[in-house]
Formats: structure tokens, sequence, C-alpha cells
């Protein structure tokens, strides 16, 4: 069997995040910090460092319902609560999205939106219950990594537009 820890019987392998997962997990804040850089250093691409960066956060932010989802199926304790608020994200993400679609002000509100929900994401993992320790640890230093850095696009935002 190639996944024996998901054949329903055999307990799924516990133990620290591997060096691969810290450091991947490090590495997705390095296009948050691009974006920021190419504004900061007045780039002629700042405008689309913008759309970027919420494109980016609003993925991210998006992938951590899923995230959310998968524990909630492979714990086998999801609940209704669980699975509703594993696809909010997606939902916000989008909704966040739609002020630039209909020409009003945009991106700056919706970025400092989109990393405040990024910051307070670390408390919805903790009241869901299914994540160990060491992964925790490692969400809560990416979502104030990304949460802020989002935020930061968001108030330089009047200095592009």
């Amino acid at each position: 069997m190639l996944y024996p820890a998901m054949d329903g019987q055999t307990p799924p392998v516990r133990g620290p995040l591997s060096r691969t997962a810290l450091g991947l997990g490090y590495a997705g804040l390095l296009p948050q910090i691009l974006c920021l850089a190419m504004i900061l250093a007045g780039h002629e691409w700042r405008y689309a460092a913008l759309a970027g960066g919420f494109a980016y956060a609003a993925a991210i932010f998006s992938f951590l319902g899923g995230v959310w989802w998968g524990q909630a199926v492979q714990s086998r304790r999801g609940t209704a609560g669980a699975y509703l608020v594993s696809v909010v994200p997606s939902l916000l993400a989008v909704a966040l999205f739609l002020p630039w679609t209909f020409g009003w002000e945009w991106p700056g509100p919706a970025l400092l939106y989109l990393g405040a929900l990024i910051l307070l994401s670390p408390v919805i993992d903790r009241a869901l219950g299914f994540a160990p320790g060491d992964f925790l640890r490692l969400r809560l230093h990416l979502s104030i990594g990304l949460g802020s850095l989002t935020i930061v696009l968001g108030l330089l935002s009047d200095r592009v537009i």
C-alpha cells in the first residue's frame, strides 16, 4: 500500500517537522518580501507588486482553509463547524477582491483586511485543535510574517496609486 497511514487502521506518523517543511514554510514569505522591496525601491512595476502581494496573500489564506479542512477530515473529529470555518478563507479572499473588480478603492483596504485575517488565523488553528504543537509554532511565525508584510503593503499602497 502506498499510503499506509491513510488506510484507516495505521495511525499517522507524528514527529517534529522536517527541515524541508520548515525551510519551505519560511521561504513562503519571500514573494511578499519581494513585492514590498519593489514598492520601496520605486520599481516601475510597483502597482503590479501590490496586486501580486494581494493575490499571494489571498492564495495562502485560501490554502489555510484547505489545511483546516484536511486536518478535520484526517482527524475524523471534524464537525460541521470545522468544515464551515474551513471554507470561509476562500470566500473572504474573493470578497476582498471584488472592490477592484468594481473599480472601488483597492488594493489598500483589501490588503489591510487580508493581513489582519492572516494574523488572526492561528486563533482558528488553536480553536480547531487538530494540529500538533510544532506545526502551530510554524503557523504562528508564518502568519505573523505574512500578515505583517501584507499590512505594510496595504499601508504603502497610497504611495503607489
